[in-house]
């Protein structure tokens, strides 16, 4: 019973954070000052030159309602929710119109999960095992090495990073390209080789850096895990190293990391604006830097929503687990 009293709070809880997000990303693009329509129109005369004032209008009208922006500010709010958060219908993009935001969401997405996705998880595994060493055992000259590296490689920002291997591997070295290049037309396993090619620089750049600071959180919290007395107790008893290692310090350790794994994994949706503009990556985060400078407001809900809901989803699993990695907690 306070297992499913517990779960219906967290779903309540994640329903209002989600509400409370989308909320917010609706009203801000509002803000702007660049009207999409306005823009659209304006592409549109530059191509096929000046239009009748009644054509004109009537495109104007068309173009509002397809965009959402027909009507009160209320009632652009509520068809956003009953549209964009329950059917996952955004409307068509205004930089690639008339494609609906979803279709295109769907031919970036794939891209920017595989990278973000794979990089985070192994960066996390990576930084938490050099972590836990570095702080459990942090007499010993390798951990002081680690760790030092560390400290060195996380404030770097991560375009910097991106640019240095650019510049070595793809520029003088001639390894990569310099921008990603990936072959769609060509059979599967051409396809696949250049998928892998392209991802190679920006994985690396994201890899760095992330594992940098999980290695900073995890030797902080196991570092301090590991004065605590029922460690001390623990070696008193006679227990191994490892067996302290593994099941004292570690599992009283991880619990912060998971949460920020969750907060990452969510994150993922969003990618490495950054990282993708430089290599030139197909993702989502340089879609959500196109749809920002055109003034795309559908474009900007559907990737944005879909980020605020995977974090928030990502934050609720995490929660649910805990239990399984840390006795000490129950659903109370």
């Amino acid at each position: 019973m306070k297992f499913w009293k517990y779960l219906g709070l967290r779903l309540l809880a994640w329903a209002v954070t989600i509400l409370i997000g989308v909320t917010f990303i609706f009203f801000i693009p509002r803000l702007f000052p660049s009207d999409p329509v306005e823009n659209m129109i304006g592409r549109i005369q530059s191509n096929s030159g000046q239009m009748d004032p009644a054509e004109k209008e009537a495109l104007r009208k068309s173009l509002r309602v397809q965009f959402g922006l027909e009507g009160s500010l209320w009632t652009q709010y509520t068809s956003f929710l009953w549209k964009g958060m329950l059917h996952f219908d955004f409307g068509p993009s205004l930089m690639s119109f008339p494609t609906p935001v979803g279709d295109i969401l769907m031919t970036y997405l794939p891209y920017t999960v595989g990278l973000s996705l794979t990089t985070t998880i192994l960066a996390w595994i990576i930084g938490n095992f050099i972590g836990l060493l570095a702080g459990f055992r942090k007499n010993k000259r390798a951990s002081k090495i680690l760790e030092g590296i560390a400290i060195c490689i996380y404030p770097i920002p991560y375009f910097i990073v991106a640019l240095i291997l650019q510049v070595i591997f793809a520029f003088l070295l001639g390894w990569f390209p310099l921008q990603a290049t990936i072959i769609q037309s060509a059979d599967f396993a051409t396809y696949i080789a250049s998928l892998i090619k392209a991802s190679i620089l920006p994985a690396v750049s994201i890899l760095l850096l992330g594992t940098g600071w999980w290695i900073i959180s995890m030797k902080s919290l196991s570092g301090a895990t590991a004065e605590e007395d029922f460690v001390l107790y623990a070696r008193y008893r006679g227990l191994s190293e490892g067996k302290i290692g593994r099941s004292y310090v570690f599992r009283n350790s991880i619990l912060t990391q998971v949460t920020a794994l969750a907060m990452s994994l969510g994150g993922v949706f969003n990618g490495s604006i950054m990282t993708e503009i430089i290599f030139g990556y197909p993702g989502v985060g340089t879609l959500v830097q196109k749809a920002i400078t055109q003034s795309d407001y559908n474009m900007i809900l559907g990737t944005i929503t879909l980020s605020i809901i995977a974090i928030s989803t990502c934050t609720l699993i995490a929660d649910l687990i805990y239990p399984f990695i840390d006795p000490r907690i129950r659903y109370s």
